[in-house]
């Protein structure tokens, strides 16, 4: 099989993730609960971990490393925890599900108010639209980094900048780009980092996080079992344990923390440098095609590696089976969870086949994918 939905799930893992994995099965007990051998071997593999996190992305202590389940729960913490009733929120049209959905639960039971910044014909976004639609009541900027339908980047930096000068939040999910692309929560003025494990990262599922700026307050929202301050009524205080209510995956965080080891031994930027040759690799093979349609912005000079087409007027989801039940080449179809971006590219209907690439990949597979795009578009 060749695998092109890295922007899904990484498939190919170093073998260490695996190793760590397996050790940590037998070996790992329950992080911050008890003294014995193997909880204080869970708590040295999440301690460790959380360092190697904040040294990735420049947060400022590893105590400020929150560990979630995935992205998904990471962006809940962050939303439900830092906005409330009456608050005014700027997102994007880019926004994926675990963003959006949050938001409309937030504007539907306790009236917060949302203002989208618009995405073009191509699917991008004018950081300039994001204060123009600040207001007296604006609480917060939340956003992608990058979409997980066409790849395009926003200017972290730049919006960071806006926020910090009007005093806003400023949330952003690197779900694309971590581990691929650099992120640094001070250059970028970045409040809180929500980030997944099992993509860039090159970790296991069940992992992800959020690294939250110091001074930077979040309501819990869960609340239950820390192994600390086990008399109080309430969550303790203080990150982690504010925001990391029960048992911790200590398993994966083991193969998270295996992963950061790999990713700092190649180097992000290497590895963000042989991801996007791949993608251009596969972009300039398939856009002069005729009958196939690319979405995005391939001027930009950084993006995520990721490149969504559809071939004529053919269902996505029937091209992609075609992909892999003729060329074994897996592909991921539809709605991506996207929906006001396929709204601005007017494939609400069709949806989109993404095509996602990682260190993993060759350029042999690469263009194994381009002649597939060329039989199936003919």
């Amino acid at each position: 099989m060749i695998y092109l939905d890295n922007a899904a799930t990484t498939i190919q893992k170093p073998q260490q993730v695996i190793d760590a994995v397996a050790a940590a099965m037998s070996s790992c007990g329950n992080a911050s609960r008890g003294t014995h051998s193997g909880a204080l071997q869970a708590s040295r593999v999440v301690y460790d971990t959380r360092a190697k996190l904040a040294r990735l992305f420049n947060c400022h202590s590893a105590d400020r490393v929150v560990f979630t389940s995935n992205s998904t729960e990471a962006l809940n913490i962050a939303i439900n925890g830092t906005i409330g009733s009456g608050d005014h929120v700027i997102t994007t049209d880019l926004e994926h599900n675990s963003v959006l959905r949050p938001l409309y639960r937030l504007e539907d039971e306790q009236q917060a108010a949302l203002s989208f910044v618009r995405a073009d014909m191509k699917g991008t976004v004018d950081c300039t639209d994001f204060e123009k639609l600040i207001r007296n009541e604006t609480r917060a900027i939340v956003c992608t980094h990058a979409s997980n339908l066409t790849g395009d980047l926003i200017d972290a930096a730049r919006v960071g900048e806006i926020a910090k000068r009007k005093g806003l939040l400023f949330i952003l999910d690197a779900s694309q780009t971590a581990g691929s692309i650099p992120i640094d929560m001070e250059k970028m003025k970045i409040d809180i980092l929500c980030f997944t494990g099992h993509k860039g990262l090159m970790g296991p599922q069940g992992t992800g996080g959020l690294c939250v700026r110091e001074g930077v307050e979040i309501r819990p929202w869960k609340v239950g079992g820390s192994g600390v301050q086990s008399y109080r009524r309430s969550q303790p205080a203080e990150l982690p344990a504010r925001l990391e209510a029960g048992t911790l995956n200590s398993h994966g965080i083991a193969g998270l923390s295996a992963a950061l080891d790999y990713i700092f031994d190649i180097g992000v930027e290497t590895i963000g440098k042989k991801e996007s040759a791949l993608m251009r690799r596969f972009y300039d093979g398939v856009a002069g095609i005729g009958g196939v349609t690319v979405y995005g912005d391939f001027s930009m000079n950084r993006r995520a590696a990721i490149v969504s087409l559809n071939i004529k007027d053919y269902d996505s989801a029937v091209l992609s089976d075609a992909l892999y039940e003729t060329y074994e080449i897996a592909t991921r179809p539809g709605a991506h969870c996207a929906p006001r971006l396929h709204q601005a590219l007017y494939t609400t209907d069709q949806g989109a086949v993404r095509f996602s690439f990682s260190w993993f990949n060759t350029e042999n597979e690469v263009d194994k994918a381009i002649q597939a795009v060329k039989e199936l578009a003919e």
